[in-house]
C-alpha cells in the first residue's frame, strides 16, 4: 500500500478522492468505484502499488498509436482496477477486479525501477500505460514516468479520459502521447453502458490539447448503440473543430465480450461508413481498426495522397521522408 495521492480528508474520517471526474466519497473502511484505493482511519491509499497483472511488449500500433514513433516497441502494464464498468469490456477480467473487498489485490511485485529497466532491457522506445485505466494507478505510473523520463523513454497513456483537470495538468511534461476513447456521443450511452458522463470526457480531450500532449482518439463502434451516421457526424465534428483536423480518430470494430454478449460484430461496412464521414468533416486522418486488411489502416498524404505508412494489422512499413511526405514534402501530423 502507498498513501494515495490528491485526496481531502473530511470530518468523521471520510476522505474524498479528487484523482478522477468521479470525485468519491470514501468512508473509514470504504473503497472508490475504482476498488483500489481504500480509505483506512481517514487516510487514502493505493491498493495497487507496485503490482503489475500485465506486462508485455507491443507495437505501438497496437494502442492505437499511428502518428507517434510509428514502428517502435511500447513497454506496455497495467494494475487491476478501473474506475468504469463498461458492460462491453474487453478487459474485464482484470479492469473488473477485484469484485469486493474479500478478493486480493493481485499483480506481480515490480516496482517502477524494474518497469524501465525491463523497457530498456527489450529495447522499447516508450512505455504504455494501458490495458486497464491508468488513472487508477497514478501513484504507480508517476513514479514510472518520472524514471522514464531520466532514460529518455517516452510515456503514452490509453485511457478513458476521465483524469480529473487538476491530475491532467499534474502530466504535464511527463506524458508524451494519450490516445483517449470517445465511447459514443451520448450522456445516455456513458450513463447506462460505463457508469460514467460524457461532458468530463470532452473537456478533458480539449486540455490534452492545451496541455501540448499529442492525442489520437478512438472509438469502438457498438451495433446500434453508437454508430448512427448522425452521432458519427457529431464526434468527427467535435474532433475538427476543438480538437484539430490533424487529430487521428480511430474507429474500431466491437466483438461480443463480458456482459454484451448478444450483441453482433462490428460490421466492415459501419468502420468504412464512419471513415467517409470523419474524412467527409475534414478530418486529415481517420483509421479502421480490428479488422486486419480493412480500407483504412494506412496514412496517407492529406495534401497529395501518397501512401506514408502502409499497415496490415500490426505489421508497418514507413515510406515517410522523416516524418515529411517523400513525394511532396508535407509534414505530417504527429511524433515521427
Amino acid at each position: 500500500m502507498k498513501e494515495a495521492s490528491f485526496y481531502e480528508k473530511k470530518k468523521n474520517l471520510t476522505v474524498q478522492c479528487h484523482l478522477c471526474n468521479h470525485n468519491c466519497t470514501i468512508q473509514d473502511g470504504g473503497r472508490g468505484i475504482c476498488r483500489v484505493r481504500e480509505n483506512k482511519e481517514g487516510t487514502l491509499y493505493s491498493l495497487n502499488y507496485g503490482k503489475a497483472i500485465s506486462a508485455n511488449v507491443d507495437p505501438i500500433e497496437k494502442k492505437p498509436f499511428f502518428h507517434f514513433m510509428p514502428g517502435s516497441r511500447a513497454f506496455s502494464f497495467a494494475t487491476v482496477g478501473c474506475n468504469f464498468k463498461c458492460l462491453f469490456c474487453q478487459n474485464w477480467d482484470i479492469s473488473q477486479s477485484p469484485k469486493d473487498k474479500s478478493e486480493p489485490i493481485i499483480g506481480e511485485n515490480l516496482s517502477p525501477q524494474d518497469l524501465v529497466k525491463l523497457a530498456i532491457d527489450q529495447e522499447c522506445e516508450s512505455i504504455a500505460y494501458t490495458y486497464t485505466e491508468p488513472t487508477i494507478f497514478y501513484e504507480y505510473g508517476i513514479e514510472t514516468m518520472e524514471l522514464a523520463l531520466k532514460k529518455k523513454l517516452k510515456n503514452v497513456w490509453v485511457t478513458n479520459g476521465y483524469t480529473s483537470k487538476e491530475v491532467l495538468k499534474s502530466l504535464k511534461g511527463k506524458m508524451h502521447a494519450a490516445n483517449v476513447d470517445l465511447k459514443a456521443f451520448t450522456e445516455k450511452f456513458y450513463n447506462e453502458i460505463c457508469g460514467a458522463k460524457l461532458k468530463p470526457v470532452l473537456e478533458n480531450l480539449v486540455l490534452y490539447k492545451k496541455l501540448g500532449i499529442w492525442l489520437e482518439v478512438t472509438t469502438l463502434l457498438i451495433p446500434g448503440e453508437n454508430d448512427s451516421a448522425s452521432e458519427l457526424k457529431e464526434m468527427a465534428k467535435f474532433i475538427k473543430e476543438e480538437l484539430g483536423a490533424e487529430t487521428p480518430w480511430h474507429v474500431t470494430a466491437f466483438y461480443p465480450a463480458y456482459k454484451m454478449l448478444d450483441k453482433e460484430p462490428t460490421p466492415s461496412d459501419t468502420l468504412l461508413k464512419a471513415r467517409e464521414i470523419g474524412l467527409g468533416e475534414g478530418l486529415k486522418y481517420v483509421y479502421t481498426g480490428n479488422i486486419p486488411g480493412l480500407k483504412g489502416e494506412s496514412t496517407y498524404c492529406p495534401k497529395c495522397e501518397t501512401e506514408i505508412v502502409d499497415r496490415v494489422g500490426f505489421s508497418v512499413k514507413r515510406m515517410d521522408k522523416k516524418g515529411k511526405c517523400k513525394k511532396c514534402g508535407e509534414k505530417i501530423d504527429g511524433v515521427w
